[in-house]
């Protein structure tokens, strides 16, 4: 989209807030605006929309994996390791979206309901009716998203029932009874998906410009091309649209069938596999999988950001942030040596899950791994990801030693921005950006929503549970091609065809244990990792190790212990809604 949606949307919302709104606020005497003014005035009713994008979780990155066994940090303030060390209560909890998105909900609710009222063009019925359409259609996607991360953060057992939230369809106001239960956690998912399929009726599958009458839907048949495009065209890029409706949809299927959640939801692995299947075939089937999707976030020479057109995506990334220049990341996350606070580093047992370069796991003996020199010959994701003691990074390409034998502050433990584990985060960093204090230079950035990868690994994952690794389910690929073909374009496996995908290839466990590494590979540090290991009831408790690294040898250390307890598979209700709410149930053991 040519503007920037934030900058419009707090511009909006503030003209919005500014007109008053007599229904939930008094205005004050100098304050005649009405909330009726929203139905000649659209740019009003668009703000109540545009609060919606503002508040999506993925518009800014979390580094949740530091509350799990991906990572450290090395800042004491951060939330994060406080609820991975036994601070987690339903008082504090940094992963809350119950107010986030029960916030978002309620202006969606507000927008749907006053839509049809408004008047985007009085001049031509045809333009007003799309323009309802197509916002409609987002208010409904976007509302279904929100319902989804309500349920990721806050779905839990209460009793002996898995539940929700209280599930509201019209705008509160002062005379409402607020005091409303939980529905049951599979009446929620239904929810979501009536929500998806609203959003798909009314939006198109991508927003373009068509230059022929006979791409226009039937429904807005004699609509002239430019007219169409003013709606729906490739201005509004990076808006809701029905191709995102289609993966949301498998994202939460996932959820929903995933061993956590599965006992209370309709939903089933073969759900989740044909979802993801519907997304990965408007993509090419196994053969659209981005060549670059390892390097979705590089600039410079990688060109991944930098020649991206107003509004285009790379082929990885199917929704994005506006583009910002900046070098806020690298400022958290470069070493100590590159005037950076070094605040994510990834642990040993991170590194640990890469497998050797020929795609066996480093406890197999055929991996050829040697404890001595334990980056050599690995997996190609390994450097690309992770800062290494002997890593080249910046944009003089220094050396980083991460040794306590070196005398440098990228050391481990060295200085109070040093590693804690021995390694820095390197994934999501652009190596061109220079924050010395002499000459800063900020490059483009953007935060991806969805990625292309995410929604081929959902179809492995659900493909192997509901059919086993070679079977396709009627699709024209399997749980293990794609696979393969993941693991192809990491560079893992080439020289022996990869021999070890090959050998388990007819074993489901075996295959499940690799396909959820690859998933922990290829989205790590992206904020998956937490809500992975949750709904599929794995162990919350590994503790975060580290490596020592003296005289060349490498000594295994434990970093940080965790301290979950078992019903933290489930997070909590806020505890002030709670107190204010006796229809509310908490999840058991909050």
């Amino acid at each position: 989209m040519k503007t920037d949606m934030k900058r419009i949307s707090i511009l909006l919302i503030t003209v919005f807030a500014l007109c008053g709104c007599k229904k939930f606020v008094e205005p004050a005497l100098q304050n005649n605006g009405k909330f009726e003014n929203i139905y000649d005035e659209p740019l009003l009713a668009h703000g109540l929309l545009l609060n919606g994008y503002t508040r999506i979780p993925t518009n800014g990155w979390t580094f949740s994996d530091v509350a799990t066994d991906n990572a450290v940090t090395n800042d004491l303030n951060s939330g994060f390791s406080k609820i991975a060390t036994g601070q987690w209560t339903a008082s504090f909890n940094p992963l809350d979206q119950w107010t986030n998105s029960k916030a978002a909900i309620q202006y969606l609710n507000m927008f749907l309901t006053e839509a049809d009222k408004v008047t985007f063009d009085a001049l031509d019925p045809k333009l007003n009716q799309m323009f309802k359409d197509r916002l409609k259609g987002e208010a409904f996607g976007l509302r279904a998203m929100f319902m989804y991360y309500m349920l990721q953060a806050h779905g839990g057992k209460a009793g002996g029932e898995l539940l929700g939230f209280p599930i509201l369809l019209q705008p509160e106001t002062p005379s409402s009874d607020f005091n409303q239960p939980r529905a049951k956690f599979d009446d929620c998912m239904k929810q979501v998906y009536a929500d998806l399929e609203q959003a798909e009726e009314l939006l198109p599958l991508d927003y373009r410009d068509i230059s022929s009458p006979s791409d226009i839907p039937a429904k807005y048949s004699g609509v002239a091309t430019e007219i169409y495009n003013r709606v729906f065209g490739r201005l509004f890029s990076q808006r809701f649209t029905a191709r995102i409706a289609k993966a949301i949809r498998a994202k939460a299927a996932l959820m929903a069938a995933s061993p956590a959640f599965a006992e209370g939801s309709s939903t089933t692995w073969e759900n989740a596999a044909n979802y993801a299947a519907a997304v990965i075939d408007l993509n090419g089937g196994v053969n659209g999988l981005a060549a670059n999707g390892l390097t979705w976030y590089a600039g410079g020479s990688g060109n991944q950001i930098d020649g991206l057109g107003s509004g285009a995506n790379p082929p990885e990334v199917m929704w994005r942030t506006s583009i910002a220049q900046n070098s806020d990341l690298e400022a958290s996350h470069f070493p100590p040596t590159l005037s950076g606070s070094g605040r994510l580093n990834p642990t040993q047992n991170l590194v640990d899950a890469f497998p050797a370069a020929n795609g066996y796991p480093i406890d197999n003996t055929a991996s050829g791994y040697n404890e001595a020199t334990p980056y050599t010959n690995r997996d190609p994701r390994l450097a690309l990801y992770i800062v290494l003691n002997g890593s080249t990074a910046g944009p003089g390409s220094s050396t980083i030693y991460t040794a306590t034998d070196r005398n440098t502050n990228d050391g481990l433990n060295k200085v109070e921005t040093s590693t804690r584990t021995g390694y820095y985060m390197r994934k999501l960093l652009r190596q061109d950006v220079n924050r010395s204090s002499s000459s800063i230079s900020n490059q483009k950035h953007y935060n991806p929503h969805i990625r292309y990868t995410e929604i081929y690994l959902i179809y492995a994952e659900a493909a192997n549970e509901a059919w086993g690794p070679l079977a396709t389910g009627g699709h024209s690929y399997s749980a293990y091609d794609v696979i393969k073909k993941i693991r192809q374009r990491a560079g893992v496996g080439l020289n022996n065809g990869d021999a070890y995908l090959e050998s388990i290839k007819g074993d489901k466990n075996a295959m499940r244990t690799l396909i959820r590494n690859e998933r922990r590979l290829e989205l790590c540090f992206e904020g998956f990792r937490f809500w992975d290991l949750r709904r599929w009831n794995a162990n919350l408790n590994e503790p975060a190790l580290g490596v020592n690294i003296m005289q060349s040898t490498y000594t295994p250390i434990t970093v940080e212990n965790r301290a979950y307890a078992s019903f933290m598979n489930y997070g909590p209700v806020p505890y002030s809604e709670i107190l204010k709410f006796k229809a509310l149930q908490q999840n058991n053991g909050w």
